[in-house]
């Protein structure tokens, strides 16, 4: 019998992995400190289940429900488990607190993955007793539409327990990469970050309107970039390839690069005005229903990519 999962979080990321894990038929098991939360997850998570399940993206979601209990002590969730994925609140102070008491309860062959999104396992690891089983897998939300894992370990991570993330999350649908070593926001915050920044100073000097840069992206970069990434983009985008590529334009991006010697932190007036923009295009009211109309794209996205998939033998 498949070994069962824990995780440790029941917010929206928590909920995201119990979705992940369970679809997979993993038994699961989610624990979180705050009693509502707890008592509130399932609903959550049926809700999201009925959706997926109407995108035929899995079979049943009575039977995918199934397979997560709500656990009230954190000592019954993690009993017997093979993994724990903790997704608590991401500080240094939470993340120390919940590691240590990880470590405390977990059996010693237990893997502890972190979903930290830029806080290194060193920042909190360090002193555990089992610290040679902890490593960041760092999900994108929601984990269960969004399949990269960034897989980072610490200095001393043994390297048996990032293969055995990998496996993990490569046998229930993920798709993992392995970040080497520590860095600071990890590989997809720092590509995400280069692209916020230069949208932050486009707009605050006044080249184009938080709309139009928007487009640019969701009409424009994002069409490819939602079926390959940025080394395969160039090297598709010039006849002889990579290098041709870099002949023709590397030049153009490091005079860009050049401009940008001495960025500037996003200040209140700039985040006030980009802020008064998105507002006039949605209110504040219809950011709950805007991101329920985005995971529904993001899953006929899904259904799309998987049926391409199955078409062309990918």
């Amino acid at each position: 019998m498949t070994q069962p999962i824990a995780v440790v979080g029941a917010g929206l990321v928590g909920a995201g992995w119990a979705i992940v894990f369970a679809r997979s038929g993993y038994p699961v098991r989610i624990y979180d400190g705050d009693a509502d939360i707890r008592a509130n997850v399932l609903a959550g998570i049926r809700a999201n289940l009925d959706d997926l399940q109407s995108f035929e993206l899995i079979e049943s979601a009575d039977a995918t429900l199934e397979h997560i209990t709500v656990c009230d002590i954190l000592e019954e969730a993690v009993d017997g488990v093979s993994y724990v994925q903790e997704s608590v609140f991401e500080t240094i102070p939470v993340k120390s607190e919940i590691t240590a008491a990880l470590d405390a309860v977990c059996g010693p062959d237990v893997v502890i993955g972190s979903s930290s999104s830029g806080i290194p396992a060193s920042a909190f690891t360090e002193g555990l007793k089992g610290r040679n089983r902890c490593l960041i897998a760092h999900p994108v939300n929601p984990p269960y539409l969004v399949p990269l894992v960034e897989l980072v370990p610490a200095l001393w991570t043994d390297p048996s327990a990032v293969q055995f993330a990998h496996d993990l999350m490569t046998a229930v649908g993920q798709s993992p990469i392995h970040i080497t070593r520590e860095v600071e926001g990890f590989v997809l915050n720092r590509l995400q970050g280069a692209l916020l920044n230069e949208a932050w100073a486009l707009f605050e000097e006044g080249y184009a309107s938080a709309e139009d840069i928007d487009k640019t992206v969701s009409e424009g970069l994002g069409l490819r970039w939602s079926f390959m990434g940025p080394f395969e983009t160039i090297d598709l985008n010039a006849p002889g390839g990579v290098a041709d590529y870099a002949a023709r334009l590397a030049p153009l991006y490091h005079s860009v690069a050049q401009s940008r010697t001495t960025p500037k932190p996003w200040g209140s007036k700039l985040i006030g005005d980009v802020e008064q923009e998105r507002r006039t295009h949605l209110s504040e009211q219809e950011l709950a229903s805007r991101r329920e109309w985005r995971d529904r794209r993001l899953m006929a996205l899904a259904a799309h990519k998987n049926k391409a998939r199955k078409a062309i033998g990918d």
